[in-house]
């Protein structure tokens, strides 16, 4: 029954046992949320969007669950948000997260640097969750490309592309 709560959840997508995200849950689905077991609730959206609920803290702790704010401006994402975001998840890692932003755009491609990153997912492994959820685009495919060759060591002027979705 949880599990059929939480494919309600704007774009849930279960990354597995211990990780899910989503577009942004209403107030009753974040009971949804907790009942499935999550810990730690990641929010990466801008508080001041029309969508975000302006007591997502006070609903999420009410609730028992943990709660981290990293606000990532979605045409304008930086190394930094980046990562705050993977240091929240790996702090977490053993902890059950649910990880969301407005669309689970932001957020999938978080999680997809993430897998590739810090825990070693194959790039085409991460990439199939990843485009689940949506097709990066050039802001993202951009911000996913430099991200990738900084941190692995690839040229991006090597013409070798470090990920498919550009």
């Amino acid at each position: 029954m949880i599990d059929s709560e939480l494919d309600e959840i704007y774009k849930f997508l279960a990354i597995s046992d211990l990780l899910g995200s989503a577009g942004q849950p209403t107030e009753a689905q974040f009971e949804w949320v907790k009942e499935a077991g999550y810990e730690v609730v990641i929010n990466l959206a801008m508080p001041t969007q029309p969508q975000a609920l302006a007591n997502e803290a006070e609903i999420v702790r009410g609730l028992g669950m943990e709660y981290i704010s990293i606000p990532v401006v979605f045409n304008n994402p930086t190394s930094e948000d980046l990562d705050r975001a993977t240091e929240a998840l790996a702090a977490n890692a053993e902890r059950k997260c649910f990880v969301h932003c407005i669309a689970n755009a932001r957020v999938s491609a978080f999680i997809y640097l993430y897998r590739v990153l810090r825990l070693g997912i194959p790039q085409a492994e991460a990439e199939k969750q990843l485009l689940q959820v949506w097709q990066p685009n050039d802001v993202w495919a951009q911000f996913i490309a430099t991200e990738l060759a900084a941190r692995m060591g690839k040229s991006e002027d090597s013409g070798e592309s470090p990920t498919a979705l550009q």
